[in-house]
């Protein structure tokens, strides 16, 4: 690889540490080229991102970042994950390792804290930001959604009062 790529590469690699909010790391010696095609298309298709990198560029990109202390995991053959939303990349790594051996979760990082394979999994229980979300909009529009019916009501029976009312007169 010439200079200048090896320096684009470094400088990539530093914006996703420097700005991605999770970064997974996990071996893939042993996976098929369709394997991790497979887990690539899974990972694009939540929001998240995969990439391989040589360790001694990304140990070069992980000086200065709040994942600083990734390093020391970037062993043997690695692969990285990230993404926008903190819990989409862990929660695709976990999925996918938990159906194929071959991919082991070493660790990552969370912001500036390091995690370790629990941590990883422990994080990809969470539920995503937009799953928080729509839970928060259900729980605002819930009581809403009560008062209106609560308001309807004695409208309701004033209603159903007056016109019980007009029908005993005109029967009489």
């Amino acid at each position: 690889m010439e200079r200048a790529k090896k320096r684009e590469v470094v400088a990539f690699l530093r914006e996703v540490f420097a700005t991605k909010p999770a970064v997974v790391v996990a071996h893939n010696l042993g996976l098929t080229v369709a394997e991790i095609t497979d887990l690539r298309n899974r990972m694009y298709e939540a929001g998240g991102s995969v990439k391989v990198a040589k360790n001694r560029l990304a140990k070069l990109a992980l000086k200065g970042t709040p994942k600083e202390a990734l390093a020391d995991l970037l062993q043997g053959p690695t692969v990285l994950f990230y993404s926008d939303d903190p819990v989409v990349a862990p929660k695709i790594v976990v999925e996918f390792a938990k159906k194929n051996e071959k991919l082991v979760i070493l660790g990552g990082a969370l912001e500036a804290s390091v995690l370790d394979e629990q941590g990883v999994k422990a994080l990809a229980e969470l539920p995503s930001l937009d799953e928080l979300r729509a839970k928060l909009i259900g729980l605002i529009q819930a009581p809403a959604q009560k008062l209106a019916s609560v308001a309807q009501a004695p409208a309701g029976q004033l209603a159903r009062v007056l016109k019980a009312r007009a029908e005993q007169e005109q029967a009489a």
